[in-house]
């Protein structure tokens, strides 16, 4: 055997290539509210305390699509009242290739969102600036610990329903 040989059998196989495609990607739900508009915008104001949550689903279309909604909501308050509300619903239809059955869930509940969060966050910052606001320029979301933090519920739900 030669030494090119004897360095390709020790080299450990790669694994293939995961990939996540989008299909097709679309605002599901909408909404901004600014409920004190006038005040808001006449009242000079302290910086706002801003409340941001960010949540991910998925259902499975076909054997092969999902459709995957990254849900953001975000509210910013002083003390005395309420300056906005905003309610994103950002969809996207995206399939998974060359990836083992135990390897779809993650890949769909992490890949899909980060991929389609910058333009979650596009539309936010553009909603809150033609309300009247500074943009609101979200910061990256850790979507591995989304995850992991929707797996911890899904595991409690389940043992409090096995006590019931």
């Amino acid at each position: 055997m030669s030494d090119k040989d004897k360095d390709t059998a020790q080299e450990p196989k790669a694994k293939p290539q995961r990939n996540v495609m989008i299909h097709a990607q679309y605002v599901k739900d909408l909404s901004f509210e600014n409920p004190n508009a006038v005040a808001a915008h006449l009242e000079p104001t302290k910086q706002p305390q801003v409340e941001v949550g960010v949540n991910v689903n998925a259902d499975k279309i076909n054997e092969t699509q999902y459709e995957v909604r990254l849900n953001v909501t975000a509210k910013a308050s002083t003390e005395e009242k309420a300056l906005f509300l905003v309610d994103l619903t950002y969809a996207a239809i995206v399939s998974v290739s060359d990836a083992e059955a135990d390897e779809v869930n993650p890949l769909v509940m992490i890949e899909g969102p980060r991929l389609i969060f910058p333009f979650a966050r596009a539309i936010i910052s553009n909603m809150t600036r033609d309300g009247g606001f500074m943009p609101l320029n979200l910061q990256p979301v850790d979507f591995v610990a989304v995850y992991r933090h929707s797996l911890e519920q899904q595991r409690l739900a389940a043992q409090e329903a096995t006590k019931q």
